[in-house]
């Protein structure tokens, strides 16, 4: 079984998506997916700076009230699933290309998952930056990334098209919002579902699979 999932470092809903897939993996242990995460980015027009928080929660939802009372419904799930979303400690709301291209990087390692949760974690729980190379080099490194590859790979401009050709690939295909989880190249499912939603889309990729295998 395959999974795609469509997601952006910067969505909180993305990180409860992570959880509940995890925890439907754990009641379904027979299922043991290979997870590719793909790009998207909620804020493609960003500046590659960044945009600081007031500013942004200003543009997006009209102010820091309305923000709030959106963002304590999403620490409130979150709290359902461990984790201690810090929303008050986030000071920039970065471009997300840069990590992006990290969990790129990534993918080709033993430390795809160690760096997603990473970089959820570094922006969600602790406030800290994801925009910029050196916090992105430095987090690579922590997860457990090669030093001199990581600084070397995101020193250059290696598969900056390629993140941006994914995401739009993603809009193209009718994705508008993440998390998005495809599973087999041909179930989706949208949104940070509970972990029961996973369970009919495993079993009818199980059962596609052996009706595959008995058909050679």
């Amino acid at each position: 079984m395959e999974i795609d999932i469509y997601s952006d470092p910067i969505c909180p809903w993305c990180y409860i998506g992570k959880r509940r897939l995890e925890r439907a993996l754990d009641q379904r242990h027979e299922h043991k997916p290979r997870i590719r995460w793909r790009a998207f980015q909620l804020n493609p027009d960003m500046p590659a700076s960044g945009i600081e928080r007031t500013q942004y929660l200003a543009l997006k939802f009209g102010g820091p009230d309305r923000a709030h009372q959106l963002y304590e419904n999403i620490r409130r799930v979150g709290e359902t699933v461990g984790i201690e979303f810090a929303f008050d400690k986030i000071a920039l709301t970065p471009n997300t290309v840069q990590a992006h291209r990290l969990i790129r990087l990534a993918s080709a390692t033993a430390y795809s998952e160690t760096v997603i949760e990473a970089l959820f974690r570094r922006y969600f729980v602790d406030g800290g930056a994801i925009g910029d190379i050196q916090s992105l080099i430095d987090l690579g490194i922590e997860a457990g990334l090669d030093a001199a590859q990581t600084a070397a790979y995101m020193n250059s401009d290696e598969n900056l098209d390629d993140v941006r050709h994914e995401d739009s690939s993603a809009r193209r295909l009718g994705i508008q919002g993440v998390p998005c989880f495809i599973i087999n190249n041909q179930y989706a499912l949208s949104g940070a579902q509970e972990p029961e939603a996973f369970f009919p889309i495993f079993e009818m990729a199980a059962q596609e699979t052996l009706n595959a295998a008995a058909d050679r």
